[in-house]
């Protein structure tokens, strides 16, 4: 049976609630999983949004979130979570705001994709000291049991 990772709050293609936006709170939304290779180590959760700036005209995939080193018998995180909350030995690499932790959907324009990956992976990657998604993706390569993702999306300024 395939890995199950979803989240509650965010429907497969739907709108982001605004709570999880710049526009809202800004707090990470809830998320879980399952059913796990039971020869995962840890995994790799990264959230980006392949449409920056602008959907028609997409030149970069921006980074929202970066997490490495998550315990694979952990089975989901709460929503807004903070650091200190993380299931131990979770490790935080930087988004694209230069920081690391989650930051919601603030497209300049236009209605974007926002993809939640989750990667399993055979092994435990070392303290990368707050990596790029770049360097988590290239430490984890050849690694990498299985993979599940779901998207939301979202438009600037209008209610969700």
């Amino acid at each position: 049976m395939a890995m199950i990772f979803k989240s509650e709050a965010i429907g497969q293609g739907e709108a982001i609630p605004r709570a999880y936006t710049c526009e809202g709170q800004n707090i990470s939304p809830p998320i879980v999983w399952d059913n796990l290779s039971k020869s995962a180590k840890s995994l790799v959760l990264i959230v980006d949004d392949p449409d920056s700036p602008d959907p028609k005209a997409p030149k970069m995939t921006y980074v929202h979130w970066v997490l490495y080193n998550i315990p694979a018998n952990s089975k989901g995180l709460g929503a807004a979570i903070h650091e200190a909350d993380l299931p131990r030995g979770t490790l935080q690499g930087k988004n694209d705001w230069g920081r690391v932790g989650y930051a919601g959907p603030c497209p300049p324009i236009g209605i974007h994709r926002y993809f939640f990956k989750l990667y399993a992976l055979d092994t435990v990657l070392p303290d990368l000291h707050e990596p790029t998604k770049a360097q988590v993706e290239s430490k984890m390569q050849n690694h990498i049991l299985e993979m599940a993702q779901f998207y939301g999306t979202y438009v600037k300024g209008k209610k969700h």
